[in-house]
């Protein structure tokens, strides 16, 4: 396990999700979200040809856990302890205190809050026990419901940067989005309510 990041997430828990290290049986569940070209159609990678593929990134993604630079959860939902989507925090640098978040979740629950009510423990998690300062995200413009995500956590759209990316031949966009960790701690009276009802 790495020494050097710490607390990194391991267990986060909200009213309806549990958010955890993902194991080599979430392969299944992996593939199942990362297959379908509805959750990645604004992915940085086509959608995952198989099985295989999936248990081959599951492998990746513990192995960059006992790294400590990328830390990728699955979310889960309680009631049913069926895996739904992931969430990430990586590029993790350390002196400036900051990283980058990614979230992904199946199709079938897209219109839940679940991705929100996830990544607020995370984002939690990480100005809170990690002592992080600045989190940072990087979407495609064109994906309106990641952007409406982004900003009911409280991100502020901060630059447009075109033609960054080429995913299966299609050029595209990217919206960078960041967050600090006096605007989580303190939020605007006007604006963002770090608590809010996520059903």
């Amino acid at each position: 396990m790495n020494s050097v990041v710490e607390n990194p997430p391991t267990l986060l828990t909200t009213d309806r999700l549990t958010i955890r290290r993902l194991s080599k049986d979430d392969a299944q569940a992996y593939f199942a979200i990362f297959s379908d070209p509805a959750v990645m159609r604004y992915w940085g990678s086509p959608p995952l040809a198989d099985l295989t593929e999936a248990e081959q990134k599951v492998v990746g993604i513990l192995a960059h856990y006992e790294k400590g630079d990328l830390f990728q959860l699955a979310i889960e939902r309680q009631s049913d302890r069926q895996m739904i989507g992931t969430c990430t925090l990586y590029q993790i640098h350390l002196q400036n205190r900051r990283a980058e978040v990614g979230y992904a979740l199946g199709s079938v629950f897209w219109g839940n809050g679940y991705l929100v009510e996830a990544m607020h423990a995370l984002i939690d998690h990480a100005f809170g026990p990690m002592h992080l300062h600045r989190l940072e995200a990087d979407i495609d413009p064109r994906n309106e419901a990641s952007a409406k995500s982004l900003e009911r956590l409280g991100f502020k759209r901060e630059g447009h940067l075109r033609e960054r990316w080429i995913v299966g031949g299609e050029v595209s966009d990217s919206a960078l989005y960041g967050l600090l960790a006096s605007e989580w701690a303190n939020p605007s009276p006007s604006g963002f309510k770090p608590n809010f009802n996520f059903k």
